[in-house]
């Protein structure tokens, strides 16, 4: 992370609320700015999940998506607009950003995430943020901060349950990695899509936020990480659920072998 940039008067009265916190102060918010975040997916995850971290003030937000958006889209993906229908979802969202905070850097990238890419992109930030659909960019991502040793932050939806974790499994033997918990992905039976299956439009508010927090966290080293513990959310039931995570010593990513 670069060094700490001295706040100027706007952006002290910006983030007030959060200079106020003992827990961030001048010098969290200060690290915030300095901040190099990827969010992968500018869709339903996605979308709230940049809305808040730009509030917060992340100095730098990387965004990568290759969809453009879809009419069906604007019922969770609230960085969008109807009139952005067609338009490129990077583009939308560095327009949504910039008329939210015109200091954050908005860094587009309007590619497909793949084996040969991942490690170019991902090298440049501090933080990934995964709001993708689909297991192979899941493995992918996780096993691609492992080895770049970049904290990744993980969440899922469907119908009208979510979770989330955060993975970190290079700080050591109590961390483990999204390959623990599912070392192999399951059929495409077993997990339909959003769009076979549907999907709350709020519930991606709910678990886009929950992201963003736990981003803001790892960025100032406050709290408790999610790091170890996969949090569960079903929306029907207005209920929250804590499962613990070990590593496993035969994971194809973080173990032993």
């Amino acid at each position: 992370m670069t060094s700490l940039p001295d706040l100027t008067e706007p952006q002290i009265r910006r983030y007030a609320r959060h200079i106020v916190l003992a827990e961030i102060g001048g010098v969290g918010q200060a690290r915030l700015i300095a901040a190099r975040v990827l969010v992968v997916g500018a869709g339903g995850l996605g979308a709230p999940l940049l809305q808040y971290l730009a509030a917060a003030g992340i100095g730098t937000l990387g965004v990568i998506d290759h969809d453009t958006i879809d009419l069906s889209n604007l019922q969770r993906q609230v960085i969008h607009r109807t009139a952005d229908v067609g338009v490129s979802k990077v583009e939308s969202a560095r327009r949504a950003l910039g008329d939210i905070n015109p200091e954050v850097h908005v860094r587009p990238h309007d590619e497909q995430l793949a084996a040969h890419n991942a490690e170019r992109i991902l090298a440049d930030y501090d933080i990934v943020a995964d709001g993708s659909d689909n297991f192979a960019t899941r493995y992918l991502l996780n096993d691609t901060c492992y080895r770049l040793k970049k904290i990744l932050v993980s969440a899922a939806i469907l119908r009208f349950d979510g979770q989330i974790s955060t993975y970190k499994a290079w700080h050591g033997p109590e961390h483990p990695c999204l390959r623990c918990i599912f070392p192999a992905a399951p059929s495409e039976d077993a997990v339909p899509s959003c769009a076979q299956a549907g999907v709350l439009g709020a519930l991606a508010g709910t678990l886009g936020a929950l992201q963003a927090t736990e981003v803001v966290k790892e960025i100032l080293g406050i709290g408790r990480s999610l790091s170890g513990r996969l949090v569960t959310y079903d929306a029907l039931d207005a209920s929250f659920e804590e499962i613990a995570i070990t590593k496993r010593a035969d994971c194809p990513t973080c173990g032993k072998s």
